[in-house]
């Protein structure tokens, strides 16, 4: 339901003051709101009236001369993605809240790395949102872009780009997954923030967006943050990233990888805060209860005491230092972080889709019978308050991807 009023008849109806606010890092002012809406218990929330930020990008440039870098086909070869796909009769669909790209710098780019086909991309605007390249947050979208498009060529890209609010995420979430032309299997999303930071109503109805996607067969990978196991919050706690925390989500973690003569000899929790390059987020939630596809392995319990959700699920390499061959505003780029993650699992579950026949969907469930015979388990490293350990855990969860592995088991599967 749409709503339209003056600012003063607004304010009448749901109970609220809105005011002009500035953010601590400098943007603004934005309008928002003093107090939550008042609402019928049949209302989820309102969005709109809040017109701030809630989601900040997961992608870091290095500081430093990285000590390797990589191009995305090279981390699918070390991943072992599963030969004869490309992800051909597939549709990724990826939310974006700002930037944008050029078609000049994709046909380079791909051109580049041998792609002599390369993937369709449309963008959609949501909400006002549009393709606008130029600013800060064209790293992220090209990232996204160049990741899914050089793992998974033969997959159309639909780039859904909608404003940094409440609404706006939601909006792009929701549009993605009832998207009756494109019809994606597969949704990536690099943005977030703390799962804490969000206000209830907007966070639930976040989820509700993403239950819809997944009961729609659409699988929703996201980055699980960059900030360590405090996802950049100061007040000494562990805090988990949101929509990462969702329960419908493939949560993605990071890594540290190291290859010789195209074989992995060393992969660990990406945590290089000591030289300010960053760290994977992960942990527990304080808002989602211990799902049951979590219920057999060892999750600690939340810092406020609940039993609840282990993020992330899954990993792949982030580091920043060994991050990832990217062409951004003309100019070869090198950028890490989670965000990196969510779209290289993104074309591995497209792959898998196209040679299963079918969407994977909500893949949590599969994912955890499956176990470690489909995953490299990362043992050491931390992301601050969490220590690697064998199995999952809340730094790289099962781990990073044996993708052939991966296949042969959910053909094993059958569901």
């Amino acid at each position: 339901l749409h709503l339209r009023g003056a600012p003063q008849a607004l304010e009448r109806a749901f109970g609220v003051t809105l005011g002009r606010y500035q953010l601590s890092d400098g943007r603004g002012p934005f309008v928002g709101l003093g107090q939550a809406p008042t609402l019928p218990p049949e209302a989820i929330a309102v969005l709109g009236l809040d017109r701030r930020p809630v989601a900040r990008v997961h992608s870091r440039r290095p500081r430093a001369a990285p000590a390797v870098t990589y191009a995305p086909p090279e981390l699918g070869r070390l991943y072992n993605f599963p030969p004869s796909t490309d992800g051909s009769g597939q549709t990724v669909a990826l939310i974006e809240l700002g930037g944008g790209f050029t078609a000049s710098d994709l046909a380079q780019y791909f051109n580049g790395l041998g792609i002599t086909r390369p993937p369709s991309v449309t963008a959609v605007s949501v909400a006002g949102g549009t393709n606008q390249p130029g600013g800060d947050a064209d790293g992220e979208v090209m990232l996204d872009i160049e990741v899914i498009g050089a793992l998974a060529p033969g997959a159309k890209i639909v780039v859904y780009f909608a404003p940094n609010t409440d609404q706006g995420f939601y909006e792009a979430i929701s549009q993605a997954a009832h998207d009756g032309v494109n019809h994606p299997a597969v949704m990536s999303i690099s943005w977030g923030g703390p799962e804490d930071g969000w206000n209830a109503p907007s966070r639930d109805a976040m989820q509700t967006a993403l239950e819809d996607a997944a009961a729609l067969g659409v699988t929703v990978t996201a980055a699980a943050g960059d900030s360590g196991s405090s996802d950049g919050e100061t007040d000494g706690q562990p805090h988990v990233d949101f929509p990462a925390s969702s329960p419908s989500v493939l949560a993605c973690g990071g890594t540290k990888l190291t290859a010789r003569g195209g074989s992995i000899v060393s992969e660990v929790v990406w945590n290089e805060t000591s030289v300010n390059e960053g760290a994977t987020g992960g942990g527990v939630s304080q808002v989602f209860p211990l799902p049951s596809w979590q219920q057999s392995i060892a999750v600690p319990k939340a810092p406020n005491g609940i039993a609840g959700r282990g993020v992330p699920d899954v990993a792949g390499n982030a580091d920043p230092l060994t991050g990832y061959q990217v062409r951004v505003d003309g100019k070869a780029d090198v950028i890490g972080g989670t965000s990196a993650v969510a779209p290289l699992w993104a074309a591995l579950i497209a792959r898998c889709n196209q040679k299963l026949g079918r969407p994977l969907g909500d893949v949590h469930a599969a994912l955890y019978r499956i176990g470690p015979r489909a995953f490299r388990d990362i043992t050491e490293g931390n992301n601050g308050a969490y220590q690697a350990a064998a199995g999952w855990d809340p730094c790289t969860g099962l781990g990073s991807p044996d993708g052939q592995a991966l296949l042969a088991a959910l053909t094993g599967l059958g569901s």
